[in-house]
């Protein structure tokens, strides 16, 4: 990779469609992948970001409905719900010896996008921001951060720190991690009691963690023992006391998803709970029940 990347984003919506704006604004050359549409608006009016952090802005950026031609990385931005049918706008073979980096919620997808393209390529990522679409080619930033974690098992470490040196130069606080598995856990074990319980009672995180409190610290307790088994982080207590440290009103994604009415990301994240406890043999009756609760409003 030189200095100026060229980025593919698959998925330009809250997460990568501030992305691809800010790599932008920093000069890197950005081809956005998605539906004609959405396509035909970013080519006319680029991807207008309102930001207390990064400030209000414009970025130009290029947009198709298929990747054509090679580029250092793409960026998957998409919900996990979606992800088969939007992996075909990049081909293998026109991706080449380019990055695929997943910005997914979930552990298994590393496994999936390695089946499909060269598995040495495949450098996963967590983000922690709060960031949403409001149309297409609109995206407003409302966390007051907006942090990456880059990591890839078998990925060259050049080609993970010139990425990660591109996201710190055009924002995000960036960092390359050693384990990928650590680091997928990590943010899986924070994500899954949250999503859950915010979207099974419809309530802000505020409510959960009042009305709900035994169910949160039993939710935490089964997934840090999950997570401790696949070789992941196990802290419980620091679990609780980051959702403490959360404003109430804060809402999960998969909990909005389910205000909308779109399809929920439970078998990416409840599910994929589910199948690591009964792999690692660790009893998870309050995970069980609670994905079955959810399972209606997927």
């Amino acid at each position: 990779m030189a200095n100026e990347l060229s980025v593919a984003v698959l998925g330009p919506g809250g997460v990568g469609g501030l992305l691809a704006a800010l790599l932008s604004r920093a000069g890197h050359r950005v081809i956005c992948l998605s539906g004609e549409k959405t396509a035909e608006a970013l080519r006319t009016d680029g991807i207008r970001v309102r930001s207390a952090r990064f400030g209000d802005f414009t970025a130009r950026v290029e947009a198709d409905t298929e990747l054509r031609e090679p580029v250092d990385a793409c960026l998957v931005t998409v919900k996990h719900t979606v992800l088969d049918a939007a992996l075909a706008r990049v081909p293998a073979p026109v991706l080449s010896d380019g990055l695929v980096v997943p910005f997914l919620n979930g552990v298994e997808h590393p496994a999936a996008l390695r089946a499909r393209y060269r598995p040495d390529r495949v450098a996963p990522a967590v983000i922690r921001v709060e960031s949403t679409r409001v149309a297409p080619g609109v995206v407003e930033h409302g966390s007051p951060f907006a942090e990456i974690d880059l990591t890839g098992t078998d990925v060259p470490r050049p080609r993970l720190d010139a990425l990660a040196d591109a996201f710190a130069a055009a924002g995000p606080a960036t960092r390359v991690l050693e384990d990928e598995t650590a680091t997928l856990w990590a943010k899986m074990s924070f994500l899954a009691p949250f999503a859950l319980l915010t979207t099974r009672y419809g309530l802000p995180l505020g409510d959960v963690r009042t009305r709900h409190r035994d169910e949160l610290t039993a939710l935490v307790d089964e997934t840090a023992a999950i997570s401790r088994a696949c070789g992941g982080p196990a802290d419980p207590a620091q679990a609780l006391a980051r959702y403490d440290a959360f404003p109430p009103s804060t809402k999960s994604s998969m909990q909005r998803d389910a205000e909308a009415g779109r399809p929920l990301e439970l078998d990416a994240i409840g599910g994929a709970l589910l199948r690591a406890a009964e792999r690692h043999g660790i009893p998870a009756p309050v995970a069980a029940r609670v994905v079955d609760e959810v399972h209606p409003f997927a």
